[in-house]
Protein backbone atom coordinates (compact mmCIF):
# COMPACT_ATOMS: atom_id res chain seq x y z
CA UNK A 1 0.00 0.00 0.00
CA UNK A 2 2.78 2.18 0.68
CA UNK A 3 4.15 1.65 -2.95
CA UNK A 4 0.85 2.45 -4.47
CA UNK A 5 0.56 5.67 -2.36
CA UNK A 6 4.25 6.83 -3.44
CA UNK A 7 3.12 5.93 -7.08
CA UNK A 8 0.12 8.10 -6.81
CA UNK A 9 2.20 11.00 -5.13
CA UNK A 10 4.02 10.37 -8.86
CA UNK A 11 1.11 10.49 -10.86
CA UNK A 12 0.12 13.61 -9.54
CA UNK A 13 3.78 15.36 -9.83
CA UNK A 14 3.62 14.39 -13.73
CA UNK A 15 -0.09 15.13 -15.07
CA UNK A 16 0.18 18.57 -14.64
CA UNK A 17 0.21 20.30 -18.81
CA UNK A 18 4.18 21.33 -18.63
CA UNK A 19 5.24 17.82 -17.54
CA UNK A 20 2.95 15.91 -20.45
CA UNK A 21 4.69 17.88 -22.55
CA UNK A 22 8.10 16.60 -22.07
CA UNK A 23 6.84 13.47 -22.27
CA UNK A 24 5.35 13.76 -25.36
CA UNK A 25 8.71 15.85 -26.88
CA UNK A 26 10.38 12.81 -25.28
CA UNK A 27 8.81 10.00 -26.67
CA UNK A 28 8.80 12.12 -30.38
CA UNK A 29 12.38 12.74 -30.30
CA UNK A 30 13.02 9.12 -29.12
CA UNK A 31 10.86 7.68 -31.73
CA UNK A 32 12.80 9.99 -34.72
CA UNK A 33 15.74 9.35 -33.26
CA UNK A 34 15.53 5.50 -33.07
CA UNK A 35 14.23 5.28 -36.81
CA UNK A 36 17.79 6.50 -37.98
CA UNK A 37 20.20 3.44 -38.65
CA UNK A 38 22.83 3.11 -36.31
CA UNK A 39 21.73 5.44 -33.32
CA UNK A 40 18.69 4.31 -30.97
CA UNK A 41 17.51 4.89 -27.55
CA UNK A 42 20.96 5.00 -26.02
CA UNK A 43 22.29 7.66 -28.26
CA UNK A 44 18.83 9.69 -28.20
CA UNK A 45 19.35 10.03 -24.40
CA UNK A 46 22.90 10.74 -24.76
CA UNK A 47 22.60 13.60 -27.71
CA UNK A 48 19.52 15.00 -25.20
CA UNK A 49 22.04 15.38 -22.24
CA UNK A 50 23.10 18.97 -22.97
CA UNK A 51 19.31 20.11 -23.71
CA UNK A 52 18.20 19.13 -20.56
CA UNK A 53 20.57 21.44 -18.35
CA UNK A 54 18.12 24.31 -18.04
CA UNK A 55 15.78 21.67 -17.11
CA UNK A 56 14.55 20.90 -13.59
CA UNK A 57 15.42 17.59 -12.29
CA UNK A 58 11.65 15.81 -12.70
CA UNK A 59 10.72 17.68 -16.16
CA UNK A 60 14.41 16.21 -17.46
CA UNK A 61 13.69 12.67 -16.30
CA UNK A 62 10.31 12.72 -17.03
CA UNK A 63 11.90 13.80 -20.95
CA UNK A 64 14.23 10.80 -20.49
CA UNK A 65 11.26 8.17 -19.71
CA UNK A 66 9.67 9.45 -22.98
CA UNK A 67 12.72 9.45 -25.16
CA UNK A 68 14.05 5.36 -23.77
CA UNK A 69 10.94 3.76 -24.94
CA UNK A 70 10.53 6.33 -27.75
CA UNK A 71 13.38 5.20 -29.00
CA UNK A 72 12.69 1.57 -28.74
CA UNK A 73 10.14 1.67 -30.75
CA UNK A 74 11.77 3.91 -33.31
CA UNK A 75 14.34 0.88 -33.63
CA UNK A 76 11.55 -1.26 -34.35
CA UNK A 77 9.62 0.69 -37.08
CA UNK A 78 13.15 0.90 -39.22
CA UNK A 79 13.59 -2.77 -38.72
CA UNK A 80 10.01 -4.19 -39.62
CA UNK A 81 10.04 -1.60 -43.14
CA UNK A 82 13.31 -1.83 -43.81
CA UNK A 83 15.33 -4.24 -42.48
CA UNK A 84 17.61 -1.63 -40.92
CA UNK A 85 17.19 -1.83 -37.30
CA UNK A 86 17.97 1.45 -35.16
CA UNK A 87 19.54 -0.40 -32.06
CA UNK A 88 20.71 -4.40 -32.36
CA UNK A 89 17.76 -4.81 -29.39
CA UNK A 90 15.75 -4.59 -32.56
CA UNK A 91 17.53 -7.19 -34.93
CA UNK A 92 15.16 -10.18 -33.45
CA UNK A 93 11.95 -8.61 -33.65
CA UNK A 94 12.92 -7.69 -37.38
CA UNK A 95 13.62 -10.77 -38.39
CA UNK A 96 9.84 -11.79 -38.93
CA UNK A 97 8.83 -8.33 -38.97
CA UNK A 98 10.44 -7.42 -42.02
CA UNK A 99 8.84 -10.33 -43.88
CA UNK A 100 5.39 -9.44 -42.56
CA UNK A 101 6.05 -5.86 -44.04
CA UNK A 102 7.24 -7.24 -47.52
CA UNK A 103 3.88 -9.42 -47.49
CA UNK A 104 1.85 -6.81 -47.71
CA UNK A 105 1.55 -6.93 -43.36
CA UNK A 106 3.43 -4.04 -42.37
CA UNK A 107 1.03 -2.18 -40.54
CA UNK A 108 -0.43 -5.28 -38.48
CA UNK A 109 3.98 -5.73 -37.44
CA UNK A 110 4.59 -2.46 -36.32
CA UNK A 111 0.63 -2.39 -34.33
CA UNK A 112 2.31 -5.64 -33.01
CA UNK A 113 5.03 -4.04 -32.48
CA UNK A 114 3.58 -1.00 -30.22
CA UNK A 115 1.21 -3.91 -28.51
CA UNK A 116 3.89 -6.14 -27.34
CA UNK A 117 6.06 -2.37 -26.26
CA UNK A 118 3.21 -1.50 -24.26
CA UNK A 119 2.33 -5.27 -22.80
CA UNK A 120 6.04 -5.41 -22.14
CA UNK A 121 6.84 -2.03 -20.70
CA UNK A 122 3.76 -1.58 -18.27
CA UNK A 123 4.41 -5.65 -16.34
CA UNK A 124 7.65 -4.45 -16.21
CA UNK A 125 6.78 -1.46 -14.51
CA UNK A 126 4.53 -2.60 -12.51
CA UNK A 127 7.01 -5.30 -11.16
CA UNK A 128 9.82 -2.77 -10.75
CA UNK A 129 7.05 -0.28 -8.37
CA UNK A 130 6.02 -3.69 -6.38
CA UNK A 131 9.06 -6.15 -6.50
CA UNK A 132 12.47 -3.72 -7.66
CA UNK A 133 14.34 -5.04 -4.29
CA UNK A 134 13.13 -9.01 -4.72
CA UNK A 135 14.59 -8.66 -8.86
CA UNK A 136 17.64 -7.25 -7.47
CA UNK A 137 18.43 -9.93 -6.14
CA UNK A 138 18.61 -11.97 -9.25
CA UNK A 139 21.95 -10.36 -10.06
CA UNK A 140 23.98 -11.12 -7.15
CA UNK A 141 23.39 -15.16 -7.63
CA UNK A 142 25.31 -14.78 -11.60
CA UNK A 143 28.78 -15.21 -11.45
CA UNK A 144 31.48 -16.09 -14.53
CA UNK A 145 30.09 -19.37 -14.75
CA UNK A 146 26.60 -19.13 -15.13
CA UNK A 147 27.00 -15.93 -17.48
CA UNK A 148 29.15 -18.37 -19.75
CA UNK A 149 26.31 -20.70 -19.58
CA UNK A 150 23.92 -17.80 -20.54
CA UNK A 151 26.17 -16.88 -23.60
CA UNK A 152 26.50 -20.28 -24.75
CA UNK A 153 22.89 -21.02 -24.62
CA UNK A 154 22.22 -17.82 -26.48
CA UNK A 155 24.54 -19.04 -29.48
CA UNK A 156 23.41 -22.64 -29.69
CA UNK A 157 19.55 -22.00 -29.10
CA UNK A 158 19.83 -19.46 -31.69
CA UNK A 159 21.69 -21.13 -34.13
CA UNK A 160 19.67 -24.21 -33.71
CA UNK A 161 16.47 -22.80 -34.72
CA UNK A 162 16.49 -20.06 -37.01
CA UNK A 163 17.40 -22.47 -39.43
CA UNK A 164 16.62 -25.24 -41.15
CA UNK A 165 20.04 -26.80 -41.11
CA UNK A 166 21.63 -26.85 -37.50
CA UNK A 167 25.06 -26.97 -39.30
CA UNK A 168 24.51 -23.75 -41.36
CA UNK A 169 23.26 -22.30 -38.04
CA UNK A 170 26.54 -23.30 -36.72
CA UNK A 171 28.56 -22.26 -39.47
CA UNK A 172 26.86 -18.60 -39.48
CA UNK A 173 27.89 -18.76 -35.25
CA UNK A 174 31.67 -19.13 -35.76
CA UNK A 175 31.81 -16.09 -38.33
CA UNK A 176 30.16 -13.96 -35.79
CA UNK A 177 32.59 -15.09 -33.05
CA UNK A 178 35.30 -14.82 -35.56
CA UNK A 179 34.60 -11.01 -36.02
CA UNK A 180 34.01 -10.48 -32.27
CA UNK A 181 37.23 -11.55 -31.83
CA UNK A 182 38.97 -8.33 -33.91
CA UNK A 183 40.68 -5.33 -31.59
CA UNK A 184 42.38 -5.58 -28.61
CA UNK A 185 42.50 -8.45 -26.45
CA UNK A 186 41.23 -6.94 -22.85
CA UNK A 187 43.31 -9.49 -20.15
CA UNK A 188 46.43 -9.86 -22.02
CA UNK A 189 46.79 -6.47 -24.13
CA UNK A 190 47.33 -7.99 -27.44
CA UNK A 191 45.94 -7.04 -30.87
CA UNK A 192 44.24 -9.76 -32.45
CA UNK A 193 43.58 -9.81 -36.63
CA UNK A 194 43.73 -5.77 -36.56
CA UNK A 195 46.15 -5.90 -39.43
CA UNK A 196 48.29 -3.66 -37.74
CA UNK A 197 45.29 -0.73 -38.15
CA UNK A 198 45.29 1.38 -35.03
CA UNK A 199 41.44 1.58 -36.14
CA UNK A 200 40.55 -1.81 -35.43
CA UNK A 201 41.96 -1.82 -31.97
CA UNK A 202 38.64 -1.30 -30.20
CA UNK A 203 36.92 -3.68 -32.64
CA UNK A 204 34.50 -3.43 -35.17
CA UNK A 205 31.64 -1.47 -33.82
CA UNK A 206 27.89 -3.15 -33.52
CA UNK A 207 25.90 -0.55 -35.06
CA UNK A 208 28.88 -0.97 -38.43
CA UNK A 209 27.97 -5.23 -38.00
CA UNK A 210 24.39 -4.67 -37.37
CA UNK A 211 23.76 -2.28 -40.90
CA UNK A 212 26.40 -3.99 -43.01
CA UNK A 213 24.79 -7.78 -42.64
CA UNK A 214 21.32 -6.08 -42.23
CA UNK A 215 20.82 -2.74 -44.34
CA UNK A 216 23.57 -3.08 -46.84
CA UNK A 217 23.35 -7.01 -47.49
CA UNK A 218 19.71 -6.66 -48.13
CA UNK A 219 19.85 -3.71 -50.55
CA UNK A 220 22.89 -5.72 -52.13
CA UNK A 221 20.87 -9.10 -52.52
CA UNK A 222 17.47 -6.58 -54.10
CA UNK A 223 20.71 -5.39 -56.55
CA UNK A 224 21.44 -8.46 -57.29
CA UNK A 225 17.94 -9.44 -58.38
CA UNK A 226 17.26 -6.61 -60.43
CA UNK A 227 15.84 -7.39 -63.94
CA UNK A 228 13.84 -10.50 -62.43
CA UNK A 229 10.40 -11.43 -61.34
CA UNK A 230 11.00 -11.25 -58.03
CA UNK A 231 12.09 -7.72 -58.23
CA UNK A 232 9.19 -6.60 -60.70
CA UNK A 233 6.86 -7.60 -57.63
CA UNK A 234 5.35 -4.89 -55.34
CA UNK A 235 5.69 -4.61 -51.92
CA UNK A 236 1.89 -4.53 -51.20
CA UNK A 237 0.50 -3.03 -47.80
CA UNK A 238 -3.27 -3.67 -46.88
CA UNK A 239 -2.90 -0.46 -44.43
CA UNK A 240 -4.82 -2.53 -41.97
CA UNK A 241 -4.17 -0.56 -38.37
CA UNK A 242 -6.28 -3.08 -36.11
CA UNK A 243 -5.50 -6.68 -35.37
CA UNK A 244 -7.84 -9.17 -36.01
CA UNK A 245 -8.77 -11.86 -33.66
CA UNK A 246 -7.28 -14.84 -35.21
CA UNK A 247 -4.10 -12.34 -35.14
CA UNK A 248 -4.26 -11.63 -30.93
CA UNK A 249 -4.91 -14.84 -30.26
CA UNK A 250 -1.74 -15.65 -31.42
CA UNK A 251 0.05 -12.58 -30.38
CA UNK A 252 -0.90 -12.51 -26.92
CA UNK A 253 1.04 -15.49 -25.41
CA UNK A 254 3.86 -14.52 -27.36
CA UNK A 255 3.58 -11.12 -25.41
CA UNK A 256 3.34 -12.52 -22.31
CA UNK A 257 5.57 -14.92 -22.93
CA UNK A 258 8.54 -12.34 -24.07
CA UNK A 259 7.66 -10.50 -20.89
CA UNK A 260 8.60 -13.27 -18.85
CA UNK A 261 11.54 -13.61 -20.67
CA UNK A 262 12.78 -10.41 -20.56
CA UNK A 263 11.42 -8.99 -17.18
CA UNK A 264 14.54 -10.96 -15.09
CA UNK A 265 17.23 -9.53 -18.20
CA UNK A 266 16.87 -6.27 -16.89
CA UNK A 267 18.73 -6.54 -13.46
CA UNK A 268 21.22 -9.13 -15.26
CA UNK A 269 24.01 -7.12 -16.42
CA UNK A 270 24.36 -8.54 -19.75
CA UNK A 271 24.20 -5.29 -21.92
CA UNK A 272 20.81 -4.99 -23.03
CA UNK A 273 18.20 -6.44 -24.51
CA UNK A 274 20.06 -8.99 -27.17
CA UNK A 275 19.73 -12.11 -25.12
CA UNK A 276 16.44 -11.81 -23.95
CA UNK A 277 14.92 -10.72 -27.63
CA UNK A 278 16.57 -13.24 -29.36
CA UNK A 279 15.23 -16.30 -26.39
CA UNK A 280 11.77 -14.42 -27.07
CA UNK A 281 12.50 -15.06 -30.73
CA UNK A 282 14.02 -18.95 -30.52
CA UNK A 283 11.05 -19.58 -28.27
CA UNK A 284 7.79 -18.68 -30.56
CA UNK A 285 9.90 -20.04 -33.43
CA UNK A 286 10.45 -23.49 -31.51
CA UNK A 287 6.44 -23.30 -30.45
CA UNK A 288 5.47 -22.29 -33.69
CA UNK A 289 7.40 -24.97 -35.98
CA UNK A 290 4.91 -27.35 -33.86
CA UNK A 291 1.66 -26.00 -35.95
CA UNK A 292 1.10 -26.86 -39.62
CA UNK A 293 0.18 -23.25 -40.56
CA UNK A 294 3.28 -21.83 -38.79
CA UNK A 295 3.92 -18.67 -41.02
CA UNK A 296 8.00 -18.68 -39.56
CA UNK A 297 10.25 -17.84 -42.43
CA UNK A 298 7.36 -15.79 -44.10
CA UNK A 299 6.30 -13.62 -41.49
CA UNK A 300 4.77 -14.72 -38.69
CA UNK A 301 3.63 -12.41 -36.14
CA UNK A 302 4.83 -14.51 -32.82
CA UNK A 303 8.01 -13.60 -34.16
CA UNK A 304 6.94 -9.75 -33.76
CA UNK A 305 5.34 -10.10 -30.69
CA UNK A 306 7.78 -12.31 -28.34
CA UNK A 307 11.25 -10.20 -29.14
CA UNK A 308 9.09 -6.71 -29.03
CA UNK A 309 7.76 -7.37 -25.80
CA UNK A 310 11.10 -8.69 -24.20
CA UNK A 311 12.63 -5.96 -25.26
CA UNK A 312 10.40 -3.35 -23.48
CA UNK A 313 10.40 -5.89 -20.73
CA UNK A 314 14.15 -5.62 -19.91
CA UNK A 315 14.42 -1.80 -20.56
CA UNK A 316 11.84 -1.24 -17.69
CA UNK A 317 12.98 -3.46 -15.11
CA UNK A 318 17.10 -2.38 -16.22
CA UNK A 319 15.40 1.13 -14.67
CA UNK A 320 14.52 -0.47 -11.72
CA UNK A 321 18.09 -1.89 -11.03
CA UNK A 322 19.34 1.30 -11.43
CA UNK A 323 17.29 2.92 -9.18
CA UNK A 324 17.50 0.23 -6.64
CA UNK A 325 21.06 -0.67 -7.01
CA UNK A 326 22.91 2.01 -9.07
CA UNK A 327 23.60 -0.91 -11.35
CA UNK A 328 23.31 0.27 -15.05
CA UNK A 329 22.77 -3.24 -17.06
CA UNK A 330 22.39 -1.71 -20.01
CA UNK A 331 24.44 1.00 -22.32
CA UNK A 332 20.99 3.46 -21.87
CA UNK A 333 21.22 2.97 -18.43
CA UNK A 334 24.59 3.74 -18.22
CA UNK A 335 23.77 7.07 -19.86
CA UNK A 336 21.13 7.82 -17.61
CA UNK A 337 23.61 6.81 -14.58
CA UNK A 338 25.53 10.29 -16.09
CA UNK A 339 22.50 11.92 -16.31
CA UNK A 340 21.65 11.65 -12.86
CA UNK A 341 24.97 12.59 -11.53
CA UNK A 342 24.68 15.63 -13.52
CA UNK A 343 22.41 16.60 -11.51
CA UNK A 344 24.50 15.50 -8.37
CA UNK A 345 22.29 12.40 -7.30
CA UNK A 346 23.79 8.70 -6.87
CA UNK A 347 21.22 5.86 -7.85
CA UNK A 348 20.81 3.13 -5.11
CA UNK A 349 19.35 2.51 -2.01
CA UNK A 350 19.76 5.69 -0.43
CA UNK A 351 17.94 7.64 -3.49
CA UNK A 352 14.54 6.35 -2.69
CA UNK A 353 15.22 8.33 0.88
CA UNK A 354 16.87 11.23 -0.53
CA UNK A 355 14.67 12.04 -3.81
CA UNK A 356 12.08 9.89 -3.52
CA UNK A 357 9.79 12.67 -5.31
CA UNK A 358 11.94 12.31 -7.99
CA UNK A 359 12.08 8.62 -8.11
CA UNK A 360 8.56 8.22 -8.10
CA UNK A 361 7.44 10.61 -10.57
CA UNK A 362 9.99 8.86 -12.87
CA UNK A 363 8.10 5.45 -12.11
CA UNK A 364 5.05 6.83 -12.46
CA UNK A 365 6.10 8.25 -16.00
CA UNK A 366 6.80 4.78 -17.55
CA UNK A 367 3.24 4.05 -17.36
CA UNK A 368 2.42 7.35 -18.49
CA UNK A 369 5.25 7.11 -21.48
CA UNK A 370 3.84 3.83 -22.55
CA UNK A 371 0.35 5.12 -22.89
CA UNK A 372 1.59 8.15 -24.64
CA UNK A 373 3.57 6.13 -27.38
CA UNK A 374 0.56 3.33 -27.96
CA UNK A 375 -1.79 6.49 -29.12
CA UNK A 376 0.79 7.89 -31.43
CA UNK A 377 1.88 4.85 -32.61
CA UNK A 378 -1.04 2.81 -33.37
CA UNK A 379 -2.43 5.14 -35.67
CA UNK A 380 0.64 5.76 -37.40
CA UNK A 381 1.22 3.08 -38.05
CA UNK A 382 -0.37 2.48 -41.52
CA UNK A 383 1.36 6.07 -42.40
CA UNK A 384 5.10 4.59 -41.62
CA UNK A 385 3.93 1.45 -43.50
CA UNK A 386 3.33 3.67 -46.68
CA UNK A 387 7.42 4.10 -47.00
CA UNK A 388 6.95 0.45 -48.99
CA UNK A 389 4.67 2.22 -51.74
CA UNK A 390 8.09 4.22 -52.82
CA UNK A 391 9.48 2.88 -55.40
CA UNK A 392 12.18 0.24 -54.88
CA UNK A 393 14.93 1.65 -56.10
CA UNK A 394 14.49 5.20 -54.15
CA UNK A 395 13.56 3.19 -51.16
CA UNK A 396 16.81 1.18 -51.14
CA UNK A 397 18.89 4.13 -52.59
CA UNK A 398 17.70 5.59 -49.65
CA UNK A 399 18.16 3.55 -46.68
CA UNK A 400 22.00 3.22 -48.22
CA UNK A 401 22.35 6.98 -47.63
CA UNK A 402 20.56 7.02 -44.35
CA UNK A 403 22.75 3.58 -43.20
CA UNK A 404 25.71 5.55 -43.98
CA UNK A 405 25.18 8.77 -42.36
CA UNK A 406 24.12 6.53 -39.47
CA UNK A 407 27.43 4.71 -39.82
CA UNK A 408 29.76 7.74 -39.91
CA UNK A 409 28.03 9.51 -37.46
CA UNK A 410 28.83 7.29 -34.49
CA UNK A 411 32.56 7.42 -35.21
CA UNK A 412 33.49 9.58 -37.86
CA UNK A 413 35.90 7.50 -39.43
CA UNK A 414 36.32 6.59 -43.01
CA UNK A 415 37.07 2.58 -42.06
CA UNK A 416 34.33 2.18 -41.18
CA UNK A 417 32.37 3.00 -44.20
CA UNK A 418 34.65 0.70 -45.79
CA UNK A 419 34.08 -1.87 -43.30
CA UNK A 420 30.08 -1.34 -43.58
CA UNK A 421 30.62 -2.17 -47.47
CA UNK A 422 32.62 -5.01 -46.85
CA UNK A 423 30.17 -6.76 -44.28
CA UNK A 424 27.44 -5.63 -46.55
CA UNK A 425 29.27 -7.88 -49.22
CA UNK A 426 29.59 -10.74 -46.36
CA UNK A 427 25.89 -10.54 -45.46
CA UNK A 428 24.44 -10.88 -49.07
CA UNK A 429 26.93 -14.18 -49.58
CA UNK A 430 25.12 -15.38 -46.75
CA UNK A 431 21.94 -15.05 -48.13
CA UNK A 432 22.60 -16.47 -51.31
CA UNK A 433 24.07 -19.08 -50.09
CA UNK A 434 21.30 -19.96 -47.20
CA UNK A 435 23.32 -18.80 -44.08
CA UNK A 436 21.12 -17.45 -41.64
CA UNK A 437 22.06 -13.93 -39.99
CA UNK A 438 20.78 -14.05 -36.47
CA UNK A 439 23.76 -16.07 -35.25
CA UNK A 440 26.16 -13.95 -36.64
CA UNK A 441 24.47 -10.98 -34.80
CA UNK A 442 23.81 -12.87 -31.81
CA UNK A 443 27.49 -14.14 -31.81
CA UNK A 444 29.15 -10.63 -31.80
CA UNK A 445 27.27 -9.04 -29.22
CA UNK A 446 28.03 -12.55 -26.69
CA UNK A 447 31.16 -13.48 -28.07
CA UNK A 448 33.43 -10.62 -26.22
CA UNK A 449 31.12 -11.30 -22.74
CA UNK A 450 31.49 -15.32 -23.28
CA UNK A 451 35.11 -14.96 -23.50
CA UNK A 452 35.83 -12.21 -20.54
CA UNK A 453 33.29 -14.34 -18.33
CA UNK A 454 35.18 -18.19 -19.15
CA UNK A 455 38.41 -16.70 -18.84
CA UNK A 456 37.59 -15.01 -15.38
CA UNK A 457 35.69 -18.22 -14.04
CA UNK A 458 39.51 -20.45 -15.34
CA UNK A 459 41.23 -17.75 -13.41
CA UNK A 460 39.01 -18.02 -10.25
CA UNK A 461 39.33 -21.68 -10.59
CA UNK A 462 42.77 -22.03 -10.91
CA UNK A 463 42.08 -23.40 -14.09
CA UNK A 464 39.73 -26.19 -12.51
CA UNK A 465 36.75 -26.80 -15.54
CA UNK A 466 34.55 -28.44 -13.24
CA UNK A 467 33.56 -24.57 -11.86
CA UNK A 468 32.07 -24.29 -15.44
CA UNK A 469 29.03 -26.88 -14.28
CA UNK A 470 29.37 -26.46 -10.41
CA UNK A 471 25.72 -24.56 -9.80
CA UNK A 472 22.49 -25.72 -10.09
CA UNK A 473 21.84 -22.46 -12.97
CA UNK A 474 24.78 -23.61 -14.93
CA UNK A 475 23.66 -27.30 -15.13
CA UNK A 476 19.98 -26.54 -15.47
CA UNK A 477 20.68 -24.52 -18.46
CA UNK A 478 22.95 -26.71 -19.91
CA UNK A 479 20.78 -29.63 -19.66
CA UNK A 480 17.49 -27.33 -20.88
CA UNK A 481 20.15 -26.63 -24.13
CA UNK A 482 21.05 -30.34 -24.99
CA UNK A 483 17.47 -31.68 -24.53
CA UNK A 484 15.97 -28.98 -26.95
CA UNK A 485 18.58 -29.61 -29.04
CA UNK A 486 17.87 -33.55 -29.14
CA UNK A 487 14.31 -32.55 -29.09
CA UNK A 488 14.72 -30.04 -32.49
CA UNK A 489 16.71 -33.27 -34.13
CA UNK A 490 14.48 -35.79 -33.89
CA UNK A 491 11.74 -33.59 -34.71
CA UNK A 492 12.87 -32.58 -38.12
CA UNK A 493 14.41 -36.41 -38.59
CA UNK A 494 10.62 -37.36 -38.45
CA UNK A 495 9.41 -34.12 -40.66
CA UNK A 496 12.38 -35.49 -43.33
CA UNK A 497 11.03 -39.06 -42.69
CA UNK A 498 7.29 -37.95 -43.80
CA UNK A 499 8.27 -35.69 -46.35
CA UNK A 500 10.07 -38.63 -47.84
CA UNK A 501 7.06 -41.06 -47.13
CA UNK A 502 5.15 -38.27 -49.13
CA UNK A 503 7.25 -38.19 -51.58
CA UNK A 504 7.27 -41.59 -52.39
CA UNK A 505 3.84 -42.42 -53.38
CA UNK A 506 3.39 -39.55 -55.27
CA UNK A 507 6.29 -40.09 -57.71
Amino acid sequence: MESLGNLGDGFLTILTPMNMLWVLVGALLGTAVGVLPGLGSAMAVALLLPVTFSLDPVGAFIMFAGVLFGGLFGDSTAGILMNTPGNSTAIAGSIEGHRMAKSGRAAQALATAAIGAFIGGILSSVLVVFFAPYLAELATIFGPAEYLALAVFAFVAISAVVSESILRGLAALVIGLAISLVGVDGMSGAARFTGGLPELFDGINIVVITVGLLALGEVIAVAARRGTKEDLQVMPSTGRLWLSRKEIRLAMPAWLRGTAIGVPFGIIPVGGSEVPTFLAYGTERRLGSRRKDSLFGRGAIQGVAGPEAAGNATAGTAMGALLALGLPTSATAAVLLAAFRQYGLQPGPLLFERASDLVWALLASFFVAMVVLLVLNLPFAPLWAKLLKVPRHYLYSGITVFAMLGVYATSSKILDLVLVLAIGLLGFAMRRYGLPVAPVLIAVILGPLAETEFRRAMAVSEGDPTVLVSSPITIVLYLVLVLGVTGLLIQRARARRRATAAAGPAA
